[in-house]
């Protein structure tokens, strides 16, 4: 018979001091201030919000790769643009591009009324699984993300989860006339910096914030015109 111990596998990951190091060594040493987003952070199991086979990477300095060609923004990218928000307990928020809801949650931590669109359905189911057991609600939306989704217009604050050449003008529309939008914006020429933009004399305009890395959002992109 034959005795010998069975064969050791690698010890699961200490996901809590994962978060824990998230905060106190990505977060905090770089200008995140707002105790209810590093709160937040620190509390909710961003392992869940990607694919199983990715839980390893939920930490890291970086994207993490989603399906549809998507990415889970940076810890410190999605930190600072909520920060750069500025949430009010109470407000209504639209983030658009939510991916498997992560960012919704965070913000709906804050103590605002977050509506969720994205329209890959892959996305959108993993964004439900993934926040069963939170302790806020936020309302998953599926539809076209260029869209926006203007049921529930106007916004206070629009959140686009990702990087834009152009802030969509359906999207503009449906932010309040006192809101404000953040995202990240990657022009064809130049680097890619997170914006807040605000209304100013009837038309919504974006003034820079910070350099932030961020992928291209598929569905977001300026359809090519004609060249001649």
């Amino acid at each position: 018979m034959d005795n010998a111990s069975p064969p050791r596998t690698a010890p699961e990951l200490d996901y809590v001091r994962a978060r824990d190091f998230m905060v106190d060594g990505q977060l905090r040493p770089s200008r995140v201030t707002d105790s209810r987003i590093l709160t937040a952070m620190r509390r909710l199991p961003r392992e869940r919000f990607v694919p199983p086979d990715k839980a390893w990477a939920a930490y890291v300095d970086g994207e993490v790769p989603l399906p549809g060609g998507r990415c889970l923004l940076s810890p410190l990218v999605l930190a600072r643009l909520l920060q750069l928000a500025a949430p009010r307990a109470g407000e209504s928020a639209l983030v658009v591009a939510a991916g498997t809801g992560y960012g919704a949650t965070v913000l709906a931590e804050c103590g605002v009324n977050v509506t969720a669109l994205e329209e890959e359905p892959a996305l959108a189911a993993m964004a439900r699984e993934a926040s069963i057991g939170a302790e806020v609600p936020v309302s998953f939306v599926q539809g076209p993300l260029a869209e926006g989704w203007k049921a529930r217009a106007p916004y206070d604050l629009v959140v686009i989860e990702g990087a834009v050449r152009e802030i969509p003008s359906a999207i503009g529309a449906q932010v309040a006339p006192d809101g404000r939008l953040v995202t990240v914006l990657a022009p064809e020429r130049g680097g890619r910096f997170a914006v807040i933009a605000e209304h100013s004399v009837g038309t919504l305009r974006a003034r820079p914030a910070f350099d932030a890395q961020a992928s291209l959002l598929p569905g977001l992109q300026p359809k090519p015109g004609f060249v001649f």
